[in-house]
């Protein structure tokens, strides 16, 4: 059986990852992974440091690749080490060996990169609602989505555009 392909959701804090992998998984009737930091953060009882974004990082690909085992056709992926990269150099000017080699070691079919045209929703573990940090986080999502040879594809507009944007690109993976 040949093996399912990931498909990547990155973007910056509220610009609809989640939902977006929560739709395209709906459509297609296929696993997406959920960010683990939501429900590591959430048990923690302390902020977190630096050496949480590691230990974030491995249950994140855990679940992937636990997930990627019941996946048929696509895995859909909220997020992944490449978040953990840049919230580690962002707050703590550096990144653990183990996450950096392990974005070099994993593949996706394709990388949705979520804009930052959507409202800020609150929510208590997201940091940065201002709108040049929201930007300046998406340039850096998407330096790293340029720079990982994955082809991707830029996702703006309302939750149904958003959707319809990235069905049109997932048919052309299928072809």
């Amino acid at each position: 059986m040949p093996k399912p392909k990931r498909i990547l959701i990155l973007g910056p804090e509220s610009t609809g990852k989640s939902t977006l992998a929560e739709d395209l998984a709906k459509h297609f009737g296929e696993p997406w992974v959920p960010e683990f930091a939501r429900e590591y953060l959430e048990k923690l009882g302390r902020p977190y440091e630096f050496e949480d974004l590691a230990e974030i990082g491995k249950g994140q690909v855990f679940q992937e690749d636990q997930l990627a085992q019941k996946a048929t056709q696509f895995l859909f992926c909220d997020t992944d080490l490449r978040v953990i990269h840049i919230w580690s150099e962002h707050k703590y000017g550096k990144t653990d060996p183990w996450v950096l080699e392990e974005i070099q070691r994993r593949t996706y079919d394709l990388i949705l990169l979520t804009d930052t045209d959507l409202p800020w929703e609150p929510d208590p573990l997201r940091e940065h609602p201002d709108p040049e940090m929201r930007q300046y986080f998406f340039k850096k999502y998407l330096e790293l989505a340029e720079k990982s040879g994955f082809p991707f594809l830029i996702v703006t507009g309302n939750r149904e555009n958003r959707l319809k944007t990235a069905l049109e690109e997932i048919e052309n993976l299928m072809i």
